[in-house]
């Protein structure tokens, strides 16, 4: 079941390499791959955290809060970015057996989507996120950015 620690493991200064789709409904569209950075500092005793990822290439910052609600033991995961000056719908979860995954609705290029984040491969020194929509109700998913983190050379956690 999930904690008020199961993001602990992202705390601290992240190196991130992003692939993302060019149209994030379109699975024919091409791939686009660049370099990024990432830190996150926890809140509320941990409960909480916030993380800000730099997209130079893009111009952009986004920023997640996650905050642990005891009684339902999930998570909501807040994105904003710094392009729209938006905080989108959050998505909630919770993780089991080392994997996140995360679910919630919201809007792309005017259609209705369902959107799903999902982390895995979780150490020390990396973890991926994803991101992938659905346009039939979650029957079928298209991932359309993904976000490998690896620990800067003589970082650790926190």
């Amino acid at each position: 079941m999930s904690s008020p620690h199961d993001f602990d493991f992202f705390h601290g200064a992240w190196d991130v390499r992003h692939r993302r789709r060019t149209d994030f409904l379109d699975p024919d569209s091409e791939w686009t791959e660049f370099p990024g950075t990432s830190r996150c500092q926890p809140l509320f005793d941990g409960t909480a955290n916030l993380d800000e990822v730099d997209m130079p290439r893009l111009s952009a910052k986004g920023a997640t809060l996650r905050l642990f609600d005891p009684e339902t033991e999930r998570w909501s995961l807040n994105w904003a970015s710094s392009i729209s000056g938006t905080l989108f719908p959050p998505v909630f979860g919770r993780f089991e057996d080392g994997r996140g995954a995360f679910y919630g609705d919201d809007t792309h290029d005017g259609k209705a989507v369902r959107v799903r984040f999902v982390w895995s491969g979780i150490s020390a020194t990396s973890a991926r996120w994803e991101q992938a929509f659905s346009v039939d109700g979650g029957d079928t998913w298209l991932t359309n950015w993904i976000m490998e983190f690896t620990r800067p050379s003589g970082t650790t956690a926190g």
